[in-house]
């Protein structure tokens, strides 16, 4: 018997409630300065409940080949990485409008 999707009643090979969240997400990108000067990107405004979060930071660390971490919410990444992981992001299906970059 395949499993349905409790959210959208669709079977889970059909189920587009993940699509539907991207569309929807106000992300954030932003850098910070750590320890000793070492800059981090913040990818901030993902909503863990709709989305896999650490899926996401997994494939953007993998494509930028940089180390990070999830932490409360957020992506941390070692370095600065804002124009690629926004190009990244658009290709994982989030709303390029809906990405701001500080």
């Amino acid at each position: 018997m395949t499993e349905v999707c409790p959210k959208c009643g669709l079977v889970q090979e059909l189920c587009v409630c993940e699509t539907i969240a991207k569309e929807g997400q106000r992300i954030q990108l932003s850098i910070a300065k750590r320890k000793f000067g070492k800059l981090t990107t913040i990818i901030s405004g993902i909503d863990a409940k709709d989305i896999d979060i650490k899926d996401v930071a997994k494939k953007i660390k993998s494509k930028l080949a940089c180390g990070g971490t999830v932490k409360n919410g957020t992506i941390e990444l070692q370095g600065d990485h804002r124009r690629k992981v926004r190009e990244e992001l658009i290709k994982m299906g989030f709303a390029a409008e809906t990405i701001d970059m500080q």
